[in-house]
Protein backbone atom coordinates (compact mmCIF):
# COMPACT_ATOMS: atom_id res chain seq x y z
CA UNK A 1 0.00 0.00 0.00
CA UNK A 2 1.28 3.46 -0.94
CA UNK A 3 2.32 5.75 1.94
CA UNK A 4 1.70 9.29 0.73
CA UNK A 5 2.56 10.70 4.14
CA UNK A 6 6.18 9.63 4.14
CA UNK A 7 8.50 12.56 4.76
CA UNK A 8 10.54 13.92 1.89
CA UNK A 9 14.18 14.99 2.13
CA UNK A 10 16.02 16.82 -0.64
CA UNK A 11 19.72 16.74 -1.48
CA UNK A 12 20.89 19.55 -3.77
CA UNK A 13 24.23 18.93 -5.48
CA UNK A 14 26.07 22.26 -5.70
CA UNK A 15 29.74 21.40 -5.29
CA UNK A 16 31.00 21.76 -8.88
CA UNK A 17 33.36 24.45 -10.09
CA UNK A 18 31.67 25.23 -13.40
CA UNK A 19 34.81 26.06 -15.38
CA UNK A 20 32.82 26.96 -18.51
CA UNK A 21 31.37 29.94 -16.66
CA UNK A 22 34.90 31.43 -16.58
CA UNK A 23 34.21 33.24 -13.34
CA UNK A 24 35.65 33.73 -9.85
CA UNK A 25 32.07 33.37 -8.58
CA UNK A 26 30.94 29.77 -7.95
CA UNK A 27 28.73 28.62 -10.79
CA UNK A 28 25.63 28.04 -8.66
CA UNK A 29 25.73 31.61 -7.30
CA UNK A 30 25.31 33.27 -10.67
CA UNK A 31 21.96 35.06 -10.48
CA UNK A 32 18.97 34.35 -12.69
CA UNK A 33 15.86 36.54 -12.40
CA UNK A 34 16.80 37.82 -8.97
CA UNK A 35 18.03 34.64 -7.27
CA UNK A 36 21.30 32.71 -7.36
CA UNK A 37 20.74 29.54 -9.40
CA UNK A 38 21.05 27.30 -6.35
CA UNK A 39 18.39 29.36 -4.55
CA UNK A 40 15.87 28.34 -7.22
CA UNK A 41 16.45 24.69 -6.30
CA UNK A 42 16.07 25.55 -2.61
CA UNK A 43 12.82 27.40 -3.32
CA UNK A 44 11.40 24.46 -5.29
CA UNK A 45 12.36 21.99 -2.55
CA UNK A 46 10.78 24.08 0.18
CA UNK A 47 7.60 24.68 -1.81
CA UNK A 48 7.41 20.91 -2.26
CA UNK A 49 7.24 20.57 1.53
CA UNK A 50 10.65 19.00 2.06
CA UNK A 51 11.43 18.16 5.68
CA UNK A 52 15.19 18.58 5.26
CA UNK A 53 17.04 20.37 2.47
CA UNK A 54 20.74 19.52 2.31
CA UNK A 55 22.97 21.57 -0.01
CA UNK A 56 26.20 19.78 -0.89
CA UNK A 57 28.96 22.36 -1.31
CA UNK A 58 32.53 22.08 -2.54
CA UNK A 59 34.05 24.66 -4.83
CA UNK A 60 33.55 28.07 -3.21
CA UNK A 61 31.78 26.37 -0.31
CA UNK A 62 32.14 29.37 1.99
CA UNK A 63 30.55 31.71 -0.55
CA UNK A 64 27.68 29.33 -1.30
CA UNK A 65 26.96 28.71 2.37
CA UNK A 66 27.09 32.43 3.15
CA UNK A 67 24.62 33.16 0.33
CA UNK A 68 22.13 30.58 1.70
CA UNK A 69 22.73 31.03 5.43
CA UNK A 70 19.28 32.52 6.08
CA UNK A 71 17.32 30.18 3.79
CA UNK A 72 16.65 27.38 6.27
CA UNK A 73 18.85 24.74 4.62
CA UNK A 74 21.65 22.56 5.98
CA UNK A 75 25.04 22.03 4.38
CA UNK A 76 27.32 19.09 3.68
CA UNK A 77 30.85 19.53 2.37
CA UNK A 78 32.27 17.49 -0.50
CA UNK A 79 35.94 18.28 -0.01
CA UNK A 80 36.99 16.26 -3.04
CA UNK A 81 34.87 16.16 -6.19
CA UNK A 82 34.71 12.41 -6.82
CA UNK A 83 31.49 12.29 -8.81
CA UNK A 84 27.75 12.58 -8.27
CA UNK A 85 27.53 9.33 -6.30
CA UNK A 86 30.10 10.58 -3.81
CA UNK A 87 28.39 14.00 -3.61
CA UNK A 88 25.07 12.30 -2.86
CA UNK A 89 26.62 10.26 -0.04
CA UNK A 90 28.07 13.46 1.47
CA UNK A 91 24.57 14.95 1.54
CA UNK A 92 22.80 11.77 2.67
CA UNK A 93 25.12 11.56 5.68
CA UNK A 94 23.35 14.65 7.06
CA UNK A 95 19.90 13.01 6.83
CA UNK A 96 18.22 11.10 9.69
CA UNK A 97 18.06 7.84 7.70
CA UNK A 98 14.52 6.98 8.79
CA UNK A 99 13.16 5.73 5.49
CA UNK A 100 12.06 9.05 4.00
CA UNK A 101 11.91 9.52 0.25
CA UNK A 102 14.97 11.36 -1.05
CA UNK A 103 14.92 13.72 -4.03
CA UNK A 104 18.16 14.71 -5.76
CA UNK A 105 18.28 18.16 -7.40
CA UNK A 106 21.06 20.29 -8.84
CA UNK A 107 22.24 23.80 -8.10
CA UNK A 108 22.47 24.82 -11.76
CA UNK A 109 18.96 24.02 -13.06
CA UNK A 110 16.87 27.08 -12.15
CA UNK A 111 14.06 26.31 -14.59
CA UNK A 112 12.67 23.22 -12.86
CA UNK A 113 9.14 23.98 -11.67
CA UNK A 114 7.74 23.02 -8.29
CA UNK A 115 4.62 21.78 -10.10
CA UNK A 116 6.72 19.30 -12.06
CA UNK A 117 8.38 17.99 -8.91
CA UNK A 118 5.01 17.68 -7.20
CA UNK A 119 3.74 15.57 -10.11
CA UNK A 120 6.94 13.48 -9.99
CA UNK A 121 6.43 12.79 -6.28
CA UNK A 122 2.79 11.83 -6.77
CA UNK A 123 3.65 9.48 -9.64
CA UNK A 124 6.54 7.91 -7.68
CA UNK A 125 4.29 7.07 -4.77
CA UNK A 126 1.25 6.05 -6.78
CA UNK A 127 3.40 3.70 -8.88
CA UNK A 128 5.03 2.25 -5.75
CA UNK A 129 8.38 2.97 -7.33
CA UNK A 130 11.67 2.56 -5.47
CA UNK A 131 13.70 4.69 -7.87
CA UNK A 132 12.10 7.17 -10.27
CA UNK A 133 14.04 9.10 -12.90
CA UNK A 134 12.84 12.45 -14.21
CA UNK A 135 13.22 12.24 -17.98
CA UNK A 136 12.54 14.38 -21.01
CA UNK A 137 12.20 13.87 -24.70
CA UNK A 138 14.02 15.72 -27.48
CA UNK A 139 14.05 15.27 -31.27
CA UNK A 140 17.82 14.88 -30.90
CA UNK A 141 19.06 13.86 -27.46
CA UNK A 142 22.74 13.94 -28.39
CA UNK A 143 24.95 14.39 -25.34
CA UNK A 144 22.46 12.91 -22.86
CA UNK A 145 22.21 9.44 -21.37
CA UNK A 146 19.37 7.51 -23.07
CA UNK A 147 16.54 5.83 -21.17
CA UNK A 148 16.09 2.20 -22.17
CA UNK A 149 12.80 0.72 -21.03
CA UNK A 150 11.76 -2.90 -20.70
CA UNK A 151 8.65 -4.50 -22.12
CA UNK A 152 6.55 -3.35 -19.17
CA UNK A 153 7.61 0.27 -19.57
CA UNK A 154 9.86 0.36 -16.50
CA UNK A 155 13.43 1.59 -16.85
CA UNK A 156 15.92 -1.16 -17.64
CA UNK A 157 19.07 0.95 -17.82
CA UNK A 158 20.61 4.29 -18.73
CA UNK A 159 23.05 4.21 -21.63
CA UNK A 160 25.55 7.05 -21.84
CA UNK A 161 26.22 8.69 -25.19
CA UNK A 162 29.73 7.24 -25.56
CA UNK A 163 28.54 3.68 -24.95
CA UNK A 164 25.32 3.85 -26.99
CA UNK A 165 24.74 1.84 -30.17
CA UNK A 166 23.28 3.60 -33.22
CA UNK A 167 19.88 2.16 -32.33
CA UNK A 168 20.15 3.44 -28.74
CA UNK A 169 21.30 6.87 -29.94
CA UNK A 170 18.03 7.12 -31.85
CA UNK A 171 16.11 7.00 -28.54
CA UNK A 172 14.65 10.43 -27.82
CA UNK A 173 14.03 10.01 -24.09
CA UNK A 174 16.94 11.27 -22.00
CA UNK A 175 18.07 11.21 -18.36
CA UNK A 176 17.78 14.58 -16.59
CA UNK A 177 19.84 13.49 -13.57
CA UNK A 178 16.97 14.28 -11.17
CA UNK A 179 16.11 11.20 -9.10
CA UNK A 180 13.49 10.36 -6.49
CA UNK A 181 14.42 7.36 -4.33
CA UNK A 182 13.18 5.47 -1.35
CA UNK A 183 15.04 5.27 1.95
CA UNK A 184 17.37 2.49 0.76
CA UNK A 185 19.29 4.93 -1.46
CA UNK A 186 22.13 5.84 0.96
CA UNK A 187 22.92 2.20 1.76
CA UNK A 188 22.84 1.22 -1.91
CA UNK A 189 24.94 4.24 -2.88
CA UNK A 190 27.76 2.96 -0.68
CA UNK A 191 28.08 0.01 -3.08
CA UNK A 192 28.82 2.26 -6.07
CA UNK A 193 32.33 1.71 -7.41
CA UNK A 194 34.64 3.97 -9.39
CA UNK A 195 35.85 1.40 -11.88
CA UNK A 196 35.50 3.67 -14.89
CA UNK A 197 37.75 5.81 -17.06
CA UNK A 198 37.22 8.93 -14.92
CA UNK A 199 37.69 7.11 -11.60
CA UNK A 200 34.46 8.70 -10.27
CA UNK A 201 31.38 7.43 -8.43
CA UNK A 202 28.30 7.91 -10.61
CA UNK A 203 24.82 8.24 -9.14
CA UNK A 204 23.36 6.63 -12.27
CA UNK A 205 24.81 3.31 -11.04
CA UNK A 206 22.07 3.27 -8.39
CA UNK A 207 19.64 2.14 -11.08
CA UNK A 208 21.35 -1.23 -11.50
CA UNK A 209 21.74 -1.65 -7.74
CA UNK A 210 18.02 -1.12 -7.23
CA UNK A 211 17.19 -3.60 -9.99
CA UNK A 212 19.40 -6.22 -8.37
CA UNK A 213 17.28 -5.77 -5.26
CA UNK A 214 14.22 -6.60 -7.35
CA UNK A 215 12.92 -3.07 -6.82
CA UNK A 216 10.82 -1.19 -9.31
CA UNK A 217 12.62 1.50 -11.35
CA UNK A 218 10.41 3.89 -13.29
CA UNK A 219 10.62 7.11 -15.28
CA UNK A 220 8.44 10.20 -15.12
CA UNK A 221 8.56 12.16 -18.34
CA UNK A 222 8.61 15.98 -18.41
CA UNK A 223 6.23 17.88 -20.63
CA UNK A 224 8.79 20.65 -21.18
CA UNK A 225 12.41 19.45 -21.48
CA UNK A 226 13.67 23.03 -21.04
CA UNK A 227 12.95 22.67 -17.32
CA UNK A 228 16.02 20.51 -16.76
CA UNK A 229 18.37 22.50 -18.94
CA UNK A 230 21.42 23.50 -16.92
CA UNK A 231 23.07 26.89 -17.21
CA UNK A 232 26.68 25.90 -17.79
CA UNK A 233 28.03 29.13 -19.29
CA UNK A 234 27.02 32.76 -19.82
CA UNK A 235 24.93 31.82 -22.85
CA UNK A 236 22.98 29.34 -20.75
CA UNK A 237 22.49 31.99 -18.07
CA UNK A 238 21.02 34.40 -20.61
CA UNK A 239 18.68 31.71 -21.96
CA UNK A 240 17.50 30.77 -18.47
CA UNK A 241 16.97 34.45 -17.62
CA UNK A 242 14.81 34.93 -20.72
CA UNK A 243 12.66 31.88 -19.93
CA UNK A 244 12.16 32.84 -16.29
CA UNK A 245 11.44 36.45 -17.20
CA UNK A 246 8.64 35.30 -19.51
CA UNK A 247 7.21 33.06 -16.80
CA UNK A 248 7.30 35.83 -14.19
CA UNK A 249 5.78 38.42 -16.52
CA UNK A 250 3.01 36.06 -17.61
CA UNK A 251 2.13 35.30 -13.99
CA UNK A 252 1.87 39.01 -13.16
CA UNK A 253 -0.30 39.75 -16.19
CA UNK A 254 -2.65 36.89 -15.31
CA UNK A 255 -2.89 38.36 -11.79
CA UNK A 256 -4.08 41.76 -13.02
CA UNK A 257 -0.91 43.70 -13.87
CA UNK A 258 -0.59 45.59 -17.16
CA UNK A 259 2.82 45.20 -18.80
CA UNK A 260 2.82 47.46 -21.83
CA UNK A 261 5.87 45.76 -23.32
CA UNK A 262 6.68 42.44 -21.58
CA UNK A 263 9.73 41.86 -23.78
CA UNK A 264 11.54 44.87 -22.29
CA UNK A 265 10.24 44.53 -18.73
CA UNK A 266 12.42 42.82 -16.14
CA UNK A 267 10.79 41.82 -12.85
CA UNK A 268 12.76 39.70 -10.41
CA UNK A 269 11.06 36.75 -8.78
CA UNK A 270 11.24 38.38 -5.34
CA UNK A 271 9.09 41.39 -6.37
CA UNK A 272 5.39 41.61 -5.43
CA UNK A 273 2.86 43.61 -7.46
CA UNK A 274 -0.71 44.50 -6.61
CA UNK A 275 -3.70 44.64 -8.96
CA UNK A 276 -4.12 47.29 -11.64
CA UNK A 277 -0.44 48.17 -11.60
CA UNK A 278 0.72 49.59 -14.94
CA UNK A 279 4.29 48.96 -15.99
CA UNK A 280 5.54 50.95 -18.97
CA UNK A 281 8.32 49.73 -21.32
CA UNK A 282 11.86 49.23 -20.09
CA UNK A 283 11.06 49.10 -16.37
CA UNK A 284 13.35 47.05 -14.06
CA UNK A 285 12.02 45.90 -10.67
CA UNK A 286 14.51 44.25 -8.32
CA UNK A 287 14.98 42.71 -4.90
CA UNK A 288 12.32 42.91 -2.20
CA UNK A 289 10.29 45.59 -3.97
CA UNK A 290 6.59 45.73 -3.03
CA UNK A 291 4.16 47.62 -5.25
CA UNK A 292 0.59 48.26 -4.07
CA UNK A 293 -2.58 48.45 -6.15
CA UNK A 294 -2.98 51.06 -8.85
CA UNK A 295 0.65 52.13 -9.11
CA UNK A 296 2.06 53.39 -12.42
CA UNK A 297 5.73 52.75 -13.15
CA UNK A 298 7.04 55.02 -15.88
CA UNK A 299 9.22 53.93 -18.76
CA UNK A 300 12.83 52.96 -17.99
CA UNK A 301 12.48 53.41 -14.26
CA UNK A 302 14.58 51.17 -11.98
CA UNK A 303 13.13 50.26 -8.57
CA UNK A 304 15.14 48.18 -6.07
CA UNK A 305 14.17 47.04 -2.56
CA UNK A 306 11.47 49.72 -2.30
CA UNK A 307 7.87 49.87 -1.05
CA UNK A 308 5.34 51.85 -3.11
CA UNK A 309 1.92 52.68 -1.69
CA UNK A 310 -1.40 52.61 -3.52
CA UNK A 311 -1.77 54.97 -6.44
CA UNK A 312 1.86 56.06 -6.54
CA UNK A 313 3.12 57.36 -9.88
CA UNK A 314 6.79 56.86 -10.72
CA UNK A 315 7.49 58.88 -13.84
CA UNK A 316 9.99 57.84 -16.54
CA UNK A 317 13.71 57.40 -15.92
CA UNK A 318 13.49 57.55 -12.14
CA UNK A 319 15.72 55.43 -9.89
CA UNK A 320 14.52 54.25 -6.48
CA UNK A 321 16.61 52.17 -4.08
CA UNK A 322 15.64 51.28 -0.53
CA UNK A 323 12.85 53.88 -0.53
CA UNK A 324 9.31 53.95 0.87
CA UNK A 325 6.78 56.02 -1.05
CA UNK A 326 3.42 56.83 0.52
CA UNK A 327 0.11 56.46 -1.27
CA UNK A 328 -0.80 59.05 -3.84
CA UNK A 329 2.74 60.39 -4.14
CA UNK A 330 4.50 60.98 -7.43
CA UNK A 331 8.18 60.75 -8.26
CA UNK A 332 10.11 62.05 -11.26
CA UNK A 333 10.74 62.10 -14.08
CA UNK A 334 14.52 61.71 -13.66
CA UNK A 335 14.33 61.61 -9.86
CA UNK A 336 16.61 59.56 -7.63
CA UNK A 337 15.48 58.24 -4.25
CA UNK A 338 18.41 56.70 -2.39
CA UNK A 339 18.33 54.36 0.64
CA UNK A 340 16.58 55.70 3.71
CA UNK A 341 14.14 57.87 1.77
CA UNK A 342 10.62 57.86 3.20
CA UNK A 343 7.90 59.86 1.45
CA UNK A 344 4.57 60.39 3.19
CA UNK A 345 1.18 60.56 1.53
CA UNK A 346 0.72 62.83 -1.52
CA UNK A 347 4.35 63.95 -1.69
CA UNK A 348 5.68 65.38 -4.95
CA UNK A 349 9.33 64.80 -5.83
CA UNK A 350 9.98 66.16 -9.30
CA UNK A 351 12.61 66.03 -12.00
CA UNK A 352 16.28 65.95 -11.02
CA UNK A 353 15.57 65.81 -7.30
CA UNK A 354 17.83 63.49 -5.28
CA UNK A 355 17.02 62.31 -1.77
CA UNK A 356 19.07 60.27 0.71
CA UNK A 357 18.00 59.31 4.24
CA UNK A 358 15.27 61.92 3.86
CA UNK A 359 11.82 61.83 5.50
CA UNK A 360 9.27 64.00 3.71
CA UNK A 361 5.90 64.23 5.46
CA UNK A 362 2.48 64.40 3.83
CA UNK A 363 2.05 66.95 1.05
CA UNK A 364 5.69 68.05 0.77
CA UNK A 365 6.66 69.35 -2.65
CA UNK A 366 10.18 69.38 -4.08
CA UNK A 367 9.56 70.15 -7.72
CA UNK A 368 12.97 70.15 -9.31
CA UNK A 369 16.75 70.37 -9.10
CA UNK A 370 17.21 69.76 -5.36
CA UNK A 371 19.39 67.61 -3.11
CA UNK A 372 17.81 66.55 0.18
CA UNK A 373 20.17 64.46 2.29
CA UNK A 374 19.89 63.52 5.98
CA UNK A 375 16.82 65.69 6.48
CA UNK A 376 13.28 65.54 7.83
CA UNK A 377 10.72 67.84 6.25
CA UNK A 378 7.34 68.59 7.83
CA UNK A 379 3.95 68.42 6.15
CA UNK A 380 2.98 70.79 3.33
CA UNK A 381 6.44 72.33 3.06
CA UNK A 382 7.56 73.63 -0.34
CA UNK A 383 11.19 73.11 -1.39
CA UNK A 384 12.20 75.54 -4.12
CA UNK A 385 14.25 74.70 -7.21
CA UNK A 386 17.97 74.40 -6.62
CA UNK A 387 17.72 73.86 -2.86
CA UNK A 388 20.67 72.01 -1.36
CA UNK A 389 20.94 70.47 2.10
CA UNK A 390 24.68 70.61 2.71
CA UNK A 391 24.86 67.60 5.01
CA UNK A 392 28.57 66.70 4.83
CA UNK A 393 31.44 68.64 6.42
CA UNK A 394 34.17 66.49 4.91
CA UNK A 395 34.23 64.07 7.84
CA UNK A 396 30.70 63.60 9.23
CA UNK A 397 27.12 63.67 7.98
CA UNK A 398 24.78 66.04 9.89
CA UNK A 399 21.00 66.13 10.23
CA UNK A 400 18.68 68.97 9.27
CA UNK A 401 15.08 69.41 10.40
CA UNK A 402 12.62 71.52 8.45
CA UNK A 403 9.22 72.09 10.03
CA UNK A 404 5.71 71.96 8.61
CA UNK A 405 4.33 74.60 6.26
CA UNK A 406 7.76 76.03 5.46
CA UNK A 407 8.52 77.85 2.22
CA UNK A 408 12.11 77.52 1.05
CA UNK A 409 12.91 79.80 -1.86
CA UNK A 410 14.84 78.71 -4.93
CA UNK A 411 18.59 78.28 -4.88
CA UNK A 412 18.84 78.11 -1.09
CA UNK A 413 21.51 76.19 0.84
CA UNK A 414 20.92 74.78 4.32
CA UNK A 415 24.26 74.13 6.03
CA UNK A 416 23.67 71.21 8.40
CA UNK A 417 23.02 70.77 11.21
CA UNK A 418 20.09 73.21 10.89
CA UNK A 419 16.58 73.58 12.25
CA UNK A 420 13.98 75.57 10.32
CA UNK A 421 10.83 76.07 12.39
CA UNK A 422 7.19 75.61 11.36
CA UNK A 423 5.68 78.17 8.96
CA UNK A 424 9.10 79.80 8.41
CA UNK A 425 10.16 81.42 5.14
CA UNK A 426 13.62 81.25 3.61
CA UNK A 427 14.26 83.86 0.93
CA UNK A 428 15.51 82.69 -2.44
CA UNK A 429 19.26 82.54 -2.76
CA UNK A 430 19.87 82.31 0.99
CA UNK A 431 22.67 80.30 2.59
CA UNK A 432 21.56 79.36 6.09
CA UNK A 433 24.22 78.94 8.76
CA UNK A 434 21.87 79.64 11.68
CA UNK A 435 18.57 78.11 12.78
CA UNK A 436 15.29 79.81 11.81
CA UNK A 437 12.53 80.14 14.48
CA UNK A 438 8.88 79.28 13.84
CA UNK A 439 7.16 81.81 11.60
CA UNK A 440 10.32 83.81 10.86
CA UNK A 441 11.70 85.02 7.52
CA UNK A 442 15.38 84.26 6.94
CA UNK A 443 17.32 86.28 4.37
CA UNK A 444 20.95 85.21 4.17
CA UNK A 445 22.53 86.74 1.10
CA UNK A 446 24.77 89.69 0.23
CA UNK A 447 23.20 93.12 -0.38
CA UNK A 448 22.72 93.87 -4.08
CA UNK A 449 24.70 96.79 -5.54
CA UNK A 450 23.74 98.27 -8.93
CA UNK A 451 26.41 100.32 -10.79
CA UNK A 452 24.85 102.38 -13.58
CA UNK A 453 26.76 102.49 -16.90
CA UNK A 454 29.22 99.78 -15.82
CA UNK A 455 28.86 97.64 -18.98
CA UNK A 456 29.68 100.54 -21.35
CA UNK A 457 32.84 101.36 -19.44
CA UNK A 458 33.93 97.72 -19.17
CA UNK A 459 33.35 96.70 -22.76
CA UNK A 460 34.36 100.03 -24.19
CA UNK A 461 38.00 99.27 -23.42
CA UNK A 462 37.80 96.13 -25.58
CA UNK A 463 35.96 97.45 -28.66
CA UNK A 464 38.25 95.72 -31.13
CA UNK A 465 37.89 92.25 -29.60
CA UNK A 466 34.19 92.75 -29.04
CA UNK A 467 33.71 93.65 -32.70
CA UNK A 468 35.38 90.40 -33.82
CA UNK A 469 33.70 87.97 -31.43
CA UNK A 470 30.44 89.58 -30.27
CA UNK A 471 29.01 91.68 -33.08
CA UNK A 472 25.65 92.12 -31.29
CA UNK A 473 27.50 93.71 -28.33
CA UNK A 474 29.51 95.95 -30.65
CA UNK A 475 26.22 97.23 -32.08
CA UNK A 476 24.88 97.91 -28.61
CA UNK A 477 28.03 99.91 -27.72
CA UNK A 478 27.64 101.95 -30.91
CA UNK A 479 24.07 102.81 -29.93
CA UNK A 480 25.26 103.91 -26.49
CA UNK A 481 27.67 106.37 -28.08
Amino acid sequence: MTDNNRPLDVVILAAGQGTRMRSALPKVLHPVAGRPMVAWAVKAAQELGARNVIVVTGHGAGQVEAALKDSGVHFARQDRQLGTGHAFLCGAAALPGDGADILVLYGDTPLLRTETLRALLADHRAGESAFTILTGELPDATGYGRIIRDASGDVERIVEEKAATPQQKAVREFNSGVYLMDGRAPDLARRITNTNAAGEYYLTDLLELYRREGARVRAFRLQDPDEVTGANDRTGLAQAEAILRRRINMAHMRAGVTLQDPDTTRIEDTVTLGRDVTVEPGVILRGETQVADGVTLGAYSVVTDSVLGAGVVVKPHSVLEGARVGEGSDVGPFARLRPGTVLGKDVHVGNFVETKNAHLDEGVKAGHLAYLGDVTVGAETNIGAGTIVANFDGVNKHQTRVGAGVFIGSNSTLIAPRVVGDAAFVAAGSTLHEDVPDGALAVARGKQRTLEGWSRRYWGGMREKVGEKLPWLAGWLERQG
